[in-house]
């Protein structure tokens, strides 16, 4: 018998109490967004006082949970709802960026908010981009005044490198398109943008996630031609933009010729009947 191991006793209970307290800890939005709000409404307009709070905040709040309601609070006051509208029976601040000035100065001071807080919790890096990725597409739900808001504020992160040019993505959702809604923001996102870069840096910007080549989506397709782009954005004061995907045209033009023409000789056709084909597509060019 006392060569015979001894049955451990079993730690049985101890499983069922790691399910209370993560039964404790279930996702509650409501309740930050209380702590947020009343925070906000602290600090007033103030937004250096608005900067020290949310980041003295993160040690406090759980900032990685409830990344997309703390965001939505700083845009709009409060938790939204889908396609924009703000959510009932919840609390809500006046101190946000959709009740503020409309004016690049303002917009820049926003933007210094979200730069500061997002370079302290870089967690939430990944969160704001899909939060301005949601934002545009709730544009249809939105004020002219917010919507130019979020127009400057989006050209300023793009700017300043806070946010991706991948973001744009949202503007080609086919109900903005349709409606207007994305070429007007666009120029409005691109005036703030080319108010703080050059067209050099935007235009990098926008090779590197490959949204140089999509910027004719902002129309619709019955739209979507270089004259009307052109035309589109050259009145709108942005000639840049204009020049820049007209370069973009011809050079995908260009491209398209070239593969052509290498798949001809690889068939072996006459030199001759290759020029001929293409002789149109070198005036133009």
């Amino acid at each position: 018998m006392s060569n015979q191991k001894q049955q451990k006793p079993t730690l049985t209970g101890q499983r069922f109490k790691t399910r209370k307290r993560d039964e404790k800890e279930r996702f509650d939005p409501t309740q930050f967004q209380e702590s947020i709000v009343q925070g906000l409404n602290q600090t007033g307009p103030d937004l250096e006082a608005v900067a020290k709070f949310l980041d003295a905040s993160g040690a406090k709040l759980d900032y990685r949970r409830y990344a997309e309601t703390l965001f939505d609070i700083l845009v709009a006051g409060g938790m939204l709802a889908p396609g924009g509208t703000l959510s009932d029976d919840v609390t809500c601040t006046e101190f946000c960026l959709f009740k503020a000035q409309e004016d690049m100065e303002t917009m820049q001071a926003y933007a210094q908010v979200f730069h500061k807080l997002i370079r302290r919790y870089k967690y939430l890096e990944k969160g704001f981009e899909e939060e301005i990725k949601k934002l545009l597409l709730f544009l249809k739900g939105f004020t002219e005044s917010e919507r130019n808001k979020l127009a400057m504020l989006t050209g300023i992160l793009l700017a300043n490198g806070s946010i991706s040019s991948s973001i744009l993505g949202s503007l080609f959702n086919e109900n903005l398109v349709k409606e207007g809604v994305s070429a007007c923001f666009a120029v409005k996102l691109f005036k703030s943008w080319l108010s703080e870069k050059d067209i050099n840096s935007v235009a990098a910007s926008l090779r590197k996630v490959g949204m140089d080549n999509r910027l004719m989506e902002l129309f619709p397709a019955n739209k979507r031609s270089c004259e009307h782009f052109s035309k589109y954005f050259t009145d709108a004061g942005l000639k840049e933009i204009s020049d820049f995907a007209r370069n973009q045209q011809s050079i995908g033009a260009r491209k398209e010729l070239q593969k052509e023409l290498q798949e001809q000789m690889l068939r072996g056709d006459p030199l001759r009947d290759r020029f001929q084909r293409h002789t149109p597509i070198f005036t133009e060019i």
